[in-house]
């Protein structure tokens, strides 16, 4: 009888957690490109912060997944602690989704939805189709998964052991310790929330021992962040460490208005003889209130937790990568997309600036730019080396066909970007040989020199352009002033060869002329396969 009792919870835990992950998988599949759009809404301000954080969380199912995502993009410099807090404020809000819709004992028809979703999954062969299929498949997992424990839990119910176990919870102490402990065995503290009113329907446990446990589940589920923490920045764990401060300072309150007040009393009359309803109703009434308190003092927990983690000067270390994060990667990969694309167009801009220093350097022989173009060339190696890698990550997370395409797209790009960096490197390279040797350079030499140099800048400005909002019309453009730099190359060589048969200059000063006009055409071609998107052999092809 136990073991049958024991694998029933198990099992129909194990149900709970699995089909709330698909449902949440489903569900950001579904939405696509609509949250990468909510970045731009993170930006703006705490209060637009909690309704992101809110729906993200009833999207994704999880606020501790939330919570993560919060401290990558924090770690990732995209966002900072006064937006954090809203978002996290509204991530606990959102994880009360999912005890309203377990509330609403939909078990006699979770098989149907199941049924359901199958059949839609089998018919289909089309990818958004088959994401409502997921959200049904979950949703209706989740309902079994409840019913599993329900049922194996009621013979439980008279049992003088489990009724001994329940009367330790009376005291608020440890049935707030248990509901941390929970959480920290079953990493969700929505699946705390689907036990808990598992217990309660078998009529063993009343609202005033689950709202203790409702606190501890919110305390619990701060340590998937805190963990998350451990190998980011500073400022990322202060995130952490926020969304911590904020649920023990929520639980204080809370704890005194539970004996100062009839909140209890008030929450039974709202669905009374509904024990299932009234912990989702204290659960989400917990969390906003919570929120509507504590919002107005936000500054106060950023304030608290830049005291407790200081960052010292010598931690504020340069890091070139700035919107990719493993945690955004992992929990939110249609919006890492987006960030990947605005990660490789940061690097070309890095890339343009280095190619225009490398032109001053080399017609000024300055000695102190071509100092800078190495300096730089060695971040740009090193954001090439960090953006594949994250994109690789990427790439191994479930995308639709078309992501896949565009990260593919995106480590050409990257690629690209690097060779061009050693090209501004190598005509730098010329330069401190023409410095050394006192090469000299004609009139027309330099005029020729100037006129490519501004050729090829604006062909990779207009390239970083078009791949970033893919213009059709700046591709053309591309693509044609590479034709142009082609034509250039090929009159500059044949009048510099000229220039040489009627000795106006040197052979050292042509070795160099015709390696450097060769590379600036070089990275006129990378120049057209950044804008289109094409890779190596295709483009040579």
């Amino acid at each position: 009888m136990e073991f049958k009792i024991i694998a029933g919870v198990l099992g129909g835990l194990a149900l709970f957690i699995y089909g709330m992950n698909l449902m949440g998988n489903g569900l950001q599949k579904v939405a696509g490109d609509g949250l990468k759009r909510l970045i731009e809404v993170l930006t703006k301000n705490k209060y637009l912060g909690v309704l992101v954080g809110t729906i993200v969380t009833m999207l994704i199912q999880s606020s501790s997944a939330t919570t993560v995502m919060v401290v990558g993009f924090v770690n990732a410099s995209l966002m900072n602690l006064n937006q954090a807090i809203g978002v996290i404020m509204g991530a606990n809000i959102g994880t009360t989704i999912t005890a309203q819709l377990v509330a609403f004992k939909l078990t006699d028809i979770a098989p149907l939805i199941v049924a359901l979703g199958v059949f839609l999954h089998l018919i289909s062969k089309k990818r958004k189709h088959s994401d409502v299929a997921e959200v049904l498949i979950g949703f209706g997992i989740l309902f079994i998964g409840m019913q599993t424990m329900s049922s194996v839990m009621r013979p439980l119910a008279s049992e003088p052991f489990f009724a001994e176990m329940l009367m330790g919870l009376e005291n608020p102490v440890i049935g707030i310790i248990a509901g941390i402990l929970i959480t920290l065995v079953v990493q969700s503290s929505s699946a705390t929330i689907g036990l808990l009113i598992a217990v309660a329907s078998t009529g063993a446990l009343s609202l005033t021992l689950a709202f203790p446990i409702l606190f501890g589940d919110n305390i619990g589920t701060c340590v998937t962040a805190l963990l998350s923490s451990i190998g980011a920045n500073r400022t990322a764990k202060r995130a952490a460490l926020m969304h911590l401060l904020f649920n023990i300072f929520g639980t204080i309150i809370f704890m005194v208005l539970l004996y100062t007040t009839p909140l209890i009393s008030l929450i039974q009359n709202l669905s009374s003889g509904d024990i299932a309803r009234q912990i989702a109703n204290a659960h989400t009434i917990f969390n906003v209130t919570n929120t509507l308190i504590m919002l107005p003092f936000a500054g106060f927990f950023v304030y608290a937790v830049e005291k407790l983690i200081p960052i010292k000067d010598y931690e504020k270390e340069f890091k070139p990568v700035k919107h990719l994060d493993s945690r955004i990667i992992e929990e939110m990969p249609s919006i890492a997309i987006g960030l990947g694309i605005n990660e490789v167009v940061d690097m070309g801009k890095i890339v343009r600036e280095n190619l225009r220093i490398s032109k001053e350097a080399f017609i000024n022989k300055n000695i102190n730019l071509m100092k800078e173009v190495h300096e730089k060339e060695t971040i740009i190696d090193r954001l090439a080396h960090e953006i594949t890698a994250h994109l690789i990550e990427l790439s191994n997370q479930e995308l639709s066909d078309s992501q896949k395409l565009k990260i593919t797209s995106l480590i050409s790009n990257v690629t690209s970007l690097e060779r061009i960096g050693d090209l501004a490197e190598d005509i730098v390279e010329h330069a401190e040989n023409v410095v050394e040797e006192g090469i000299e350079f004609t009139e027309n030499a330099i005029e020729e020199l100037n006129f490519m140099f501004d050729a090829v800048s604006k062909s990779l400005e207009m390239a970083l352009e078009a791949f970033e909002k893919e213009d059709e019309v700046l591709i053309e453009r591309v693509t044609f002033l590479e034709d142009e730099v082609d034509n250039m190359e090929k009159t500059f060589r044949k009048q510099h060869i000229q220039r040489l048969n009627a000795r106006e200059c040197t052979p050292k000063a042509s070795i160099v002329f015709l390696d450097v006009i060769g590379y600036l055409e070089r990275i006129s071609d990378h120049a057209v396969k950044i804008a289109t998107g094409l890779e190596e052999e295709e483009f040579d092809a």
